[in-house]
């Protein structure tokens, strides 16, 4: 294996610069330094940081790195954290963490509800959700993007969709916030130091109210809901145990919306930050698609993903052996000048954008149309509803996430709504 100790060390300190709260903010002077090293090996975390925009984008369709990550961590079993009266569904990967075939199986009885088509016909219920939430920020003359819109549009679509009742919506954010920690990325998802994490507390209520929803549905099916289209596909023959379900309901109940939620408040920041933008959009709604892709590559949602390798993976003169993580920084490879002209610069009127916003190949995100679907219709709404719009403090306040990077409150003051 060809290792250079100098770029070890400054990898290695680079990455605890990156887990440092206080990088949250502007963690993307940190990605060029990393990104100027080029892949790099580092022993301490068995672990191949990847941060250039071609090799990310190779690497996540090679075959020879795999997704499941949970297996690779718990193969002994020696790092399961779940007390022994958990549903048995926690133990059951979600099917963003399988390999083929399971995750084809599991993905295919999902995907008619994300199409273009069926996600186009929740344009009109998404829009009169927006309007709704813009119209109470009216009320005041400071509002808070996050809790005022971001947070609230995804939520309350992926418990539609899902056939969650609306009164029980609120119970997600504890739990979402607490399994956000699961997905940063960074290390094993136990520690091994004999407490138990905190995202376990949140993941295993979440199992056991999707399981009592599971059970009233099965008494009392409905036909307009994915959870009894779910259920049907099951009852059909289908090879979906209970257990797969109940973690699929887990998945798009937290990855539904989470990531949606950094997408609008990220887009809301970056024009804010950005007047002449603001004003483009509000002039031309038709260009929010432009914004919000922008915004995928310009400060993403996903910062960060891992694989593992199957086998020796060779990227320029670092090498990961067979059994160790490879971790795609996709955030510094979306301000790679290599895949993006001028990348440190928020320009939806750019040419060509490339980003990795949504992943690449197998595991490319499902939600990707009803994500962009939100962040159009939500970034067009603010712009042309939201008079004067300022951020109260710059940067805002973030939470402490590494992977799933977001602001924790954005303070907006304004001078009134139109319509």
């Amino acid at each position: 294996m060809t290792q250079a100790i100098d770029s070890e060390t400054s990898g290695l300190h680079l990455i605890g610069k990156l887990l440092d709260p206080a990088s949250r903010p502007d963690p993307y002077p940190i990605y060029a330094e990393l990104r100027a090293l080029g892949p790099v090996w580092l022993e301490e975390m068995s672990s191949l940081v990847v941060t250039g925009y071609r090799d990310c984008e190779t690497l996540l369709r090679d075959p020879r790195l795999s997704a499941e990550r949970d297996r690779f961590f718990n193969a002994d079993g020696s790092a399961d954290p779940y007390p022994p009266d958990a549903p048995s569904s926690v133990r059951q990967p979600w099917f963003l963490s399988l390999d083929p075939p399971d995750h084809t199986r599991l993905r295919r009885l999902v995907s008619s509800a994300f199409t273009a088509r069926a996600v186009a016909r929740m344009e009109g219920s998404v829009v009169r959700l927006v309007d709704e939430y813009l119209d109470r920020a009216a009320e005041q003359g400071t509002f808070d993007v996050l809790s005022g819109l971001a947070y609230p549009l995804p939520v309350t679509v992926i418990c539609h969709m899902l056939g969650v009742p609306r009164a029980d919506e609120r119970l997600f954010h504890r739990w979402s916030a607490q399994l956000t920690r699961r997905l940063d990325g960074f290390s094993n998802h136990y520690d091994g130091n004999g407490e138990t994490p905190e995202w376990v507390h949140g993941e295993v209520e979440l199992h056991r109210y999707v399981n009592d929803l599971v059970a009233q549905r099965r008494r009392s099916p409905r036909r307009d809901d994915l959870l009894s289209e779910l259920l049907a596909a099951e009852d059909g023959g289908n090879a979906l145990s209970h257990d797969e379900l109940v973690s699929t309901i887990v998945l798009l109940l937290v990855a539904g919306h989470e990531t949606t939620v950094n997408l609008i408040a990220n887009g809301v920041l970056a024009l804010l930050r950005h007047p002449d933008h603001l004003a483009a959009l509000r002039a031309d709604p038709g260009t929010a698609s432009a914004v919000v892709e922008e915004t995928l590559r310009y400060d993403p949602p996903v910062q960060l993903t891992v694989r593992v390798a199957t086998q020796d993976v060779r990227v320029g003169k670092a090498e990961a052996p067979a059994g160790n993580l490879v971790i795609l920084l996709l955030a510094a490879a979306h301000r790679d000048p290599a895949g993006n002209p001028d990348p440190d610069r928020f320009d939806p009127a750019r040419a060509q954008v490339q980003h990795l916003g949504f992943g690449f190949g197998a595991h490319f995100c499902l939600g990707a149309p009803l994500a962009r679907l939100q962040g159009r219709l939500a970034l067009a709404a603010f712009a042309r509803r939201v008079r004067e719009p300022e951020l109260v403090a710059d940067p805002p306040p973030y939470r402490e996430h590494i992977n799933l990077r977001g602001v924790s409150e954005l303070l907006v003051s304004h001078a009134g709504l139109v319509g």
